[in-house]
């Protein structure tokens, strides 16, 4: 198992570092290239231009690795369903903005459109075809509490919370990708540890794909994943979480994305309620930033937290489960 787990990283990992100057190449010629937003922080004005819709990279490779290794089984192919259908509606997103020469693609209903009728077809697979339990497990302890129809709802929000906290945190150059990479690590462990090994390998091919990726994302960055990779690793994530029946675990284990969430949520009822900023910009990462922070510092200080999570999240399992 062990074996199989590091080929489908590698080989997962090999692809995106291969197709890494093809897909920049090609995106360059389809004119994908990063627009900034007027009111974004001044230091990233040098970034427009920089080819955008990277994700493609990161499906390709994760899909490649996952039907080279492993039987394919419906709980792994309905991982690849929630992901590659939140890439296609980021696909859209970002489509149109390179094609209007624009920084916006779909508007906020048609992307929620998009990850409501993902969210619901997944769902009815989980009910119709791979009776999945309605239990939601409560990290600490040894309860298993049945929601019955209630814990499709449950998911439901779960899916479009995730790959929307996801999006909103790939902001800075490798910050997504790394944070993201590791997360993947821990469901690798998670995986194994609750006797879904036929599960890890998308996990581990997940990790290879975000890794190879960030060769070409980090500061400064030749390449972005857009909407493309971003909302696909959000409905990743929440598959692994649902489909290891971990699901309230992922807050622990993707804290970051529940943080920079929050940021954005906390700094607009403010605004809206009482016309003050708690931030100096959101999500979390741009306010420090402006508090004088470099890019650098802030993704590794995140990558940093979001690896303490990570661990925290694997003990929690062992010890409990």
């Amino acid at each position: 198992m062990l074996n199989t787990l590091i080929f489908g990283f590698a080989v997962s990992l090999i692809i995106a570092l291969i197709l890494g100057p093809v897909i920049i190449r090609e995106l360059k010629k389809f004119h994908a290239r990063q627009s900034e937003r007027a009111e974004g922080p001044e230091s990233h004005k040098y970034k427009a231009g920089t080819p955008t819709m990277g994700g493609i990279l990161i499906l390709a490779a994760l899909v490649v690795s996952c039907l080279v290794f492993n039987p394919m089984d419906l709980r792994k192919g309905l991982a690849l369903f929630l992901t590659l259908g939140h890439g296609v509606i980021g696909f859209l997103d970002d489509g149109i903005k390179a094609v209007k020469r624009r920084n916006l693609g779909l508007t906020a209903k048609q992307k929620l459109l998009g990850q409501f009728i993902m969210a619901a077809v997944f769902c009815f697979i989980l009910k119709e075809f791979l009776q999945f339990p309605t239990t939601l497990w409560i990290p600490f302890t040894s309860w298993n509490i049945d929601l019955g129809f209630f814990y499709y709802v449950f998911v439901f929000i779960m899916i479009v919370g995730t790959s929307n906290a996801v999006n909103l945190t790939d902001g800075l150059d490798g910050l997504a990708a790394g944070s993201c990479a590791i997360t993947s690590v821990a469901y690798v462990v998670i995986s194994v540890a609750l006797g879904y090994s036929n599960f890890a390998i998308f996990s581990a091919a997940l990790t290879g794909a975000c890794l190879g990726f960030l060769f070409y994302n980090q500061h400064p960055a030749k390449m972005f994943m857009g909407d493309t990779g971003s909302l696909a690793l959000g409905g990743a994530l929440a598959a692994m979480a649902i489909l290891t029946k971990t699901e309230l675990l992922l807050i622990i284990a993707g804290g970051l994305y529940v943080i920079e969430a929050l940021s954005v949520i906390i700094q607009v009822v403010s605004f809206k309620t009482r016309g003050v900023r708690v931030f100096k910009m959101s999500p979390i990462h741009h306010h420090f930033e402006l508090s004088g922070w470099s890019e650098v510092k802030v993704v590794t200080v995140f990558w940093s937290f979001s690896a303490m999570m990570a661990i925290f999240a694997i003990v929690v399992v062992l010890s409990t489960k």
